[in-house]
Order: structure tokens, then C-alpha cells, then sequence
């Protein structure tokens, strides 16, 4: 019983934090995967959504839902801007993209700095969430749960448009096949200024819900950039289903490499990182995208 009181909850914890870095990561790999490009302010998205959490909660169910409607929209807008930014750069390579948005990150980062000051902020959640819940006698965190079932069901969602909707189909043939979407009537400029858009608003979402799990401050853009790396490479460039696999290993590793060894934690991130992509095959495209 105590084992499990101990186990448990690192285990839920880290399935928590591993799907709140899948929500982050699948934009970041459909956004190299399909539009092709290498976002670097990726990890300023989310920060930009967890402040708006921050700053939209009030210990309300309606205060809760404000903030992840204006975080998702924050992120929205960011990503629609960092489409029109980069494509000027279509033709100049990865390095200039690198660059444009290493630099966005810098100065976004920087006035939210001076905005909000250089603490880390966590929103308040309502009572029902702020707590533990008692299941089998067991004590688990209230908003870990509600967060792994949103995310789970934001991942199907997910996986369901990339697969079954046309919006999906043209989404896939964008990586294989640009001038057959021009070819039948469709801007692939358009399409591709849709999906920074759509990463750039579940990174803001993923703020905003992750909040209260990563609180946003000076250094989480940062943190979650690496990580989402991490889990892009590992899982393999544009695969969202590789990502999803790659999450919850990184998820795991680092929660308990938090809770038993917590100056090891990085160093455990990266040794898994080299152990996976010595020894893994090619991961299965569990919502789509190329590997």
C-alpha cells in the first residue's frame, strides 16, 4: 500500500506531463512535417498561453474556460503571424528559419519578462480541481485526471481530422505532393498558413491548460522547447504519432527522474534520447505525417 501510495501518483503525474508535452510537440512536428518549418519560438507559444491563464482565472469555472479559450486564441494569432514572417524565407533554408524565430522567442520572451515579472505564475484552478481526489484509497491530483482525459480526447480529435476529414487528406498530401494540391484547385500557401496557425493554437491551449502543471515563467519557454526536441527527434521528424510514443517515455523519465534523482533529470532526458535513436525503428504514424 505505501509502494503504491508513492508509485501511483508519480505514474499519473508523468502520464500528465507526458501528454501535455505531446499537445506541444505534434504542432511543433507538423509544423516541420508539413509547412517546413523549424520553429524555434514554438516553446514561447505555450508560455504565451500560460500567462494568459494566469491572468484570465479567477477560481471560476467560467474564469477556467476564458483562459483556455484566450490562451488557444493567443497561440492562434502567433502562429498566423509566424506564417507570414517565415515566408519570405521559403527558399533560404532551415538556418534563417532558425534564426527569424530564435529571435522572436527572444524578444517575446523578454516583454513578457518586463510584463509579468521574472516569477513563476500558476492561474487559480476552481475548488473541485485545486485538490486531491481518494480513488480505491489511493490520492490522486484532481487536475492531473481532468487534464489526462482532455488530452487524451484532444488527441483523438486530433488523430480523427488528420486521418478522416479532407481537411486531413490535404494536410497529408501537402508532404507528399504540393503541386497536386495546387493542381486541384487549393492554395498550398493557404494550407500551410492553416497548420502554423493550428500549431501555433494548441501550443497556446497547451499553456493555458498546462499552467497549473508548468506554471509559465522565465525559463519555461526554454524548457518545454527542449523537451518538445527532444520528443520531436526521437519520435522521428513530422511523425505526430512518433511524438505521441516518444511523450510519454519523456513524460515518465522526467517525473520521476524529478521525484528520485532531481539533478540528474536533464542528463536522464538526453541519455534517453541517445538510447532511443540507437535502438529504435522507425515509429508508427499514429495520427499521420511522415517519419
Amino acid at each position: 500500500m505505501d509502494f503504491l501510495d508513492g508509485f501511483v501518483p508519480h505514474l499519473i503525474g508523468g502520464l500528465a506531463y507526458g501528454l501535455l508535452l505531446f499537445t506541444v510537440a505534434s504542432g511543433l512536428t507538423l509544423a516541420f512535417g508539413v509547412a517546413d518549418v523549424l520553429n524555434l519560438a514554438h516553446g514561447t507559444f505555450f508560455a504565451v498561453g500560460g500567462y494568459a491563464a494566469f491572468v484570465m482565472s479567477d477560481g471560476s469555472w467560467t474564469g477556467l474556460l476564458l483562459a483556455v479559450l484566450v490562451g488557444a486564441l493567443a497561440g492562434a494569432l502567433f502562429g498566423s503571424g509566424l506564417s507570414v514572417a517565415v515566408a519570405p524565407l521559403a527558399k533560404r533554408g532551415h538556418m534563417a528559419q532558425a534564426l527569424l524565430t530564435f529571435g522572436i522567442s527572444l524578444v517575446v520572451g523578454h516583454l513578457l519578462v518586463v510584463a509579468f515579472g521574472a516569477s513563476y505564475k500558476r492561474p487559480v484552478l476552481p475548488d473541485a480541481l485545486s485538490g486531491p481526489v481518494t480513488i480505491g484509497g489511493h490520492h490522486y491530483s484532481a487536475y492531473h485526471l481532468l487534464f489526462i482525459g482532455f488530452a487524451s480526447i484532444l488527441a483523438i480529435v486530433g488523430w480523427l481530422i488528420i486521418t478522416k476529414s479532407r481537411v486531413g487528406a490535404l494536410v497529408r498530401a501537402m508532404v507528399d505532393d504540393r503541386q497536386m494540391v495546387a493542381a486541384i484547385g487549393t492554395s498550398p500557401r493557404l494550407v500551410l498558413g492553416g497548420v502554423l496557425t493550428v500549431a501555433g493554437a494548441v501550443a497556446g491551449l497547451a499553456g493555458a491548460l498546462g499552467a497549473p502543471i508548468l506554471g509559465p515563467g522565465p525559463n519555461t519557454a526554454n524548457v518545454v522547447l527542449m523537451q518538445s526536441l527532444i520528443i520531436v527527434v526521437v519520435g522521428g521528424l513530422g511523425s505526430v504519432g512518433g511524438a505521441f510514443i516518444a511523450a510519454l517515455a519523456v513524460g515518465q523519465v522526467h517525473t520521476f527522474g524529478v521525484a528520485l534523482a532531481p539533478d540528474w533529470t536533464p542528463y536522464l532526458l538526453f541519455g534517453a534520447m541517445a538510447v532511443a535513436l540507437l535502438v529504435r525503428k522507425p515509429p508508427p504514424l499514429l495520427l499521420g505525417g511522415r517519419t
